[in-house]
């Protein structure tokens, strides 16, 4: 096969994770395969970057020196303050012409900020880190977001959604280039998930939600969030405030954009979580007193939510005693 050249975009700033683990895959790729297929290089608009965490590289290339249809693979890394940074109005119309005239390409956690600049992502759906979604949304609104997803593959298009994600995006690009075999090998030898379990959310911050709308609304959700296991359907919440059941539906999604069910449900969610971080309580413990009633039910919410079990969910991120 003729060796493929896979371009890393950077900025001063970049975490090395985004380009190194990336390169990495790349090069046991190479290894298993017998013979150097892929080709890895840093490009950038001067030589010289400082990384996050204060390293030095030096570019391999200039933008400018990036030979025009050679480029296999582009992908834009990130830096951890992509999100805010100034328009980079030379690197954003470097993009716009480069980024048709490869293979594929794509971005790598806080990449998709510059990307997401040239307009080339417009009526894609992509995967960006938890904690950008919202800012993605509202700055690119013709940009679909696919909030759980670590990897996201449409057409030329591949998107990773945070730092240690570039692993699982250059796993799967060895996958469609070597096969599965290699692919898995490389997994093996990195000690890489093969296929994560789960999507990124399981590892996005808790986000308890506060009270909000009217005072009596507020009243009402201060209670669930105090008291989490008590009878919170639609018909027990609307007589705890004086409401008919439907007017109490209609408040309650116009001033929180939750349903009931749906604020009760994420509120019980966070609490769970909690318990399975911190304690060791067993599931019928925790599905108890987070209000979800049996360890079934308990598992289903995390399913659907999180995509992962709450055994899974505590084995990660529970507390080492």
């Amino acid at each position: 096969m003729t060796e493929l050249l896979i371009v890393f975009v950077v900025s001063d700033g970049v975490q090395l994770m985004d380009i190194a683990g990336p390169a990495d895959v790349f090069a046991e790729a190479n290894t298993f395969h017998g013979s150097p297929l892929y080709r890895s290089v840093i490009a950038a608009t001067k030589r010289d970057i400082r990384s996050s965490c204060g390293f030095r590289l030096r570019a391999d290339l200039l933008l400018a020196d990036v030979s025009t249809g050679c480029v296999d693979t582009l992908l834009v890394a990130g830096a951890p303050d992509a999100a805010t940074r100034p328009h980079d109005v030379a690197l954003t119309g470097w993009l716009r012409q480069e980024v048709p005239r490869a293979r594929r390409f794509g971005s790598i956690c806080g990449g998709v900020f510059p990307l997401a600049e040239t307009g080339l992502l417009n009526g894609h759906t992509i995967a960006a880190h938890w904690a950008d979604v919202e800012c993605v949304r509202q700055r690119f609104p013709a940009v679909t977001v696919d909030a759980d997803a670590i990897v996201r593959e449409e057409g030329s298009l591949r998107t990773a959604a945070g730092v240690s994600s570039g692993l699982d995006l250059a796993l799967a690009l060895v996958r469609e280039d070597m096969g599965e075999r290699i692919a898995r090998d490389v997994a093996r030898q990195l000690v890489l998930f093969y296929k994560r379990p789960g999507g990124q959310l399981q590892y996005s911050k808790q986000r308890a939600l506060s009270p909000a709308g009217r005072s009596a609304l507020q009243s009402l959700q201060r209670r669930i969030m105090q008291q989490p296991d008590a009878d919170y359907g639609v018909e027990a919440m609307a007589g705890m405030v004086a409401l008919e059941r439907r007017q109490l539906t209609r408040l309650f999604t116009q001033e929180t954009g939750l349903s009931p069910a749906r604020w009760v449900e994420q509120t019980r969610l966070t609490v769970a979580r909690s318990l399975l971080e911190d304690g060791r309580k067993p599931p019928k413990v925790v599905a108890a007193e987070a209000g979800f009633g049996s360890v079934r039910v308990l598992r289903r919410v995390f399913q659907r939510h999180l995509g992962v079990t709450p055994a899974e969910y505590r084995k990660r991120f529970g507390h080492i005693h």
